[in-house]
């Protein structure tokens, strides 16, 4: 319903007439305000333009509602925020406007997680002749200031390692196109499963891959950068971290009967940071080399091979190790160790990319 900028059409509290009282008092208890104000009352209010709230309200994901009474004071104080931080020249109207919609992308995602997945498993009506609806309200009023705390917990630590990263930088230039390793592991033949496995079966398995890429990628010193179902994108500041993932990401699938195989590609070179994603030459690379990979093994580009050798994570070659080995028996000292071994593959054209030398990588036998 379309409504004038008094709100008519709707009760004292902005509800439409129709709305169910519940899903009112949850927004209510949610927001921890009443809806007092239509968009232009909002904007108005908070002294921005309706263009430009408009812009924000969109940027966070936000649905287009009319002039209906649906806003409250935390809008207000929102749009206030952004608007303040430009007009200080703190932020541009454009940064302020991605700021809003990484923000909005972001945690719309973790709130369909929890609302999908977590809250539904707990709103189970306990007892026989209870409705999920009498029990939502008071399992919402206990856990929503615990999850509150929680996100500005885990998201100040990762804004602290990310700031940590940002001044570690060697220059302004590095902060935006950063040389770093980006790794894709991805699932053989998962489209094949779609067709034979159930939907709840399907989805099953996403989350199990997800779920353990996730923790081997964040406990091995990587980055998580996004989920696509079948395939997982991480990065890492220095190739041998990378390559320890994709080979532990390797070596766990394998031991689960219930994973398909797993194929991994890699490149190190300068990536484009944005808004939490990875573009670039770098990253395509990385793609296709997964597309190539065989089963349960890992693909990485030149420059990748060459940066674990200059930083003796890899010999050059086996030849080259025998040669250190028996020279350093010679002069009784230890043999250099490494972490991994590489062997060349054939040269072959990649879309898009021209002719590439994809290199085979491995855990080295230390004996």
């Amino acid at each position: 319903m379309t409504v004038d900028d008094s709100g008519s059409g709707t009760d004292a509290q902005g509800a439409d007439p129709g709305e169910d009282p519940l899903a009112l008092r949850l927004e209510q208890l949610i927001l921890g305000a009443e809806r007092r104000y239509t968009p232009f009352q909002a904007a108005r209010s908070a002294g921005v333009s309706m263009e430009l709230a408009s812009r924000f309200w969109r940027a966070m994901g936000f649905a287009d509602i009319g002039q209906a009474k649906a806003l409250t004071e935390a809008d207000v104080l929102a749009l206030r925020r952004l608007a303040g931080l430009v007009e200080a020249g703190l932020l541009s109207e454009a940064m302020a406007v991605q700021v809003a919609r990484s923000t909005g992308q972001t945690t719309a995602r973790l709130a369909e997680w929890q609302i999908d997945s977590f809250l539904e498993g707990l709103t189970e009506p306990p007892e026989p002749g209870m409705t999920r609806t009498e029990v939502t309200y008071p399992i919402v009023e206990l856990l929503l200031p615990e999850l509150e705390e929680f996100l500005v917990y885990v998201w100040r630590r990762q804004l602290a390692a990310s700031a940590g990263r940002v001044v570690q930088a060697a220059d302004d230039e590095e902060m935006v196109d950063r040389r770093l390793a980006v790794g894709f592991a991805d699932l053989v033949g998962f489209t094949r499963l779609t067709r034979r496995m159930e939907e709840e079966e399907l989805g099953e398995l996403v989350e199990a891959f997800e779920t353990t890429a996730a923790d081997l990628v964040a406990a091995n010193g990587g980055r998580l950068i996004k989920t696509l179902g079948d395939e997982v994108l991480y990065a890492a500041d220095d190739a041998g971290t990378a390559a320890e993932i994709a080979l532990r990401l390797i070596e766990t699938m394998a031991h689960d009967e219930t994973m398909p195989e797993l194929r991994v590609g890699m490149a190190f070179g300068t990536v484009t940071t944005r808004m939490g994603d990875v573009f670039g030459t770098t990253v395509n690379l990385a793609s296709r080399l997964t597309s190539i990979a065989p089963k349960d093994a890992v693909l990485v580009d030149t420059a990748f091979a060459e940066e674990l050798i200059r930083m003796q994570d890899a010999p050059s070659s086996e030849a080259e190790a025998a040669e250190e080995a028996a020279a350093a028996e010679k002069e009784g000292e230890e043999p250099p160790t490494y972490r991994f071994a590489l062997q060349p593959m054939w040269q072959r054209p990649v879309r898009g990319l021209g002719v590439v030398e994809p290199w085979l990588l491995t855990r080295r036998d230390s004996g």
